[in-house]
């Protein structure tokens, strides 16, 4: 393994190859693994995800990818979760029932609110609000448009965890970070280049 390659966590349920290219895009090295003890040589990892929360935390115990990431954590790796990886860092979800999730953030999964002439999912282009400095927000603009595609979203119980906030219709939280711990609501990967510039500057991040 290359030194400062990034892992991109296979558990069934994520949109690796996107993540996968757009890291090579950016000229960095990456590697899938689907093994947790394979987490041990890697100090960045992306925890992707598109699907429901249940299934994705069963896939991630049953794999035993939850007990593997959380020791990684534990240990100083950065991890960053895209979408519904974002989601599953969270305490628990309302999603199809309750779940307990990875319980990385004092937080909760819940439906986006139904308001008129505002469809869910949320699906399309909305702007990202910057709310506090971090690294991963180097040389990028409080504004810029991000793809998303969910009908869930993360409540954190502590102001200081949420780094960006989106408006649809409502204000709802877009990336959150707590010490090592990064989550992307919106698809970086599909945001053009201000997508790319998070994942770069993400990758970057000194460990």
């Amino acid at each position: 393994m290359t030194t400062g390659t990034v892992a991109i966590i296979d558990y069934g349920m994520g949109n690796l190859r996107s993540v996968q290219n757009a890291i090579t895009h950016l000229g960095f090295t990456s590697d899938i693994v689907s093994i947790p003890e394979q987490l041990n040589h890697y100090d960045k990892i992306i925890l992707p995800g598109v699907g429901a929360f249940g299934q994705a935390i069963e896939c991630l115990l049953r794999s035993g990818m939850a007990e593997g990431l959380t020791l990684r954590k534990n240990n100083g790796a950065h991890i960053l979760g895209i979408c519904l990886g974002m989601q599953l860092m969270c305490k628990t979800s309302e999603e199809d029932g309750n779940h307990q999730g990875l319980g990385w953030f004092d937080a909760e999964v819940i439906r986006l609110p139904e308001m008129q002439g505002l469809p869910v999912p949320h699906i399309g282009w909305n702007g990202v609000d910057i709310k506090k400095d971090d690294p991963i927000f180097t040389n990028i603009q409080s504004g810029e448009d991000a793809y998303f595609v969910h009908s869930y979203h993360v409540v954190c119980n502590h102001q200081e965890d949420i780094l960006a906030s989106t408006d649809y219709g409502s204000e709802f939280t877009s990336i959150i970070q707590h010490d090592n711990l990064r989550g992307i609501q919106f698809h970086p990967e599909k945001s053009q280049q201000f997508g790319l510039n998070l994942i770069k500057n993400y990758l970057e991040i000194a460990c």
